[in-house]
């Protein structure tokens, strides 16, 4: 009997602190603060889920510039971010699980707090790297007439930069499948920012 009741008090006492594991803050500091607010990411350009403007995509030609982007809310510790923007809808090949990179880039340092408006193509001065499928730089939504094709900009914080070298338009798959590998174990936040378009 005295052994039933230890098993019981175990159990409970496990259970308590497996409730305070998942409280805000982890069962730290009693629950007196918030949890940590999120990683936000935003455009002036449009709202989330909205259309994005002809000015940055390739109804404007192939060198539409990137647009602005901001960011807030960073976690502690960042020290690079990566920011990746790709079209969900099409696969590159059959059974590919790839879809479009129109742009990927990594390195920003952690104190950015965003992207201003035409990025640069190539190697940027802070040590950012990029590329897309057509070149080292933004390449912007081509969607055709018909459903509205959602261009999904996610932004990741990281606990350390990687070291990933830019590659070629030609190797954007295998550089993001690079930067997403390196990224594993490090990400401390992430945003999402989606923009619709298609070809009028």
């Amino acid at each position: 009997m005295r052994a039933k009741l230890l098993t019981t008090a175990t159990l409970t006492v496990a259970m308590s602190l497996a409730l305070l594991a998942q409280a805000p803050g982890g069962g730290q500091g009693r629950g007196r603060g918030p949890a940590t607010p999120p990683l936000i990411m935003t455009s002036s350009a449009w709202e989330d889920g909205g259309v994005i403007p002809d000015k940055y995509t390739q109804a404007a030609g192939a060198t539409a510039p990137s647009p602005e982007l901001k960011w807030s809310q960073v976690p502690m510790g960042t020290q690079s971010f990566v920011l990746l923007m790709h079209d969900p809808e099409p696969v590159l090949a059959k059974g590919s699980k790839m879809d479009i990179t129109h742009w990927l880039i990594w390195n920003i340092p952690g104190t950015s707090t965003g992207r201003a408006d035409g990025v640069a193509a190539g190697e940027l001065p802070a040590g950012s790297r990029q590329v897309s499928m057509r070149g080292n730089g933004y390449m912007g939504p081509g969607a055709p007439a018909g459903p509205y094709h959602h261009y999904t900009f996610e932004l990741y914080a990281l606990d350390t930069k990687l070291e990933v070298p830019m590659g070629t338009p030609q190797e954007a798959a295998n550089t993001r499948n690079a930067v997403v590998n390196a990224m594993d174990g490090h990400v401390l936040g992430k945003a999402v920012l989606v923009a619709k378009f298609h070809r009028q």
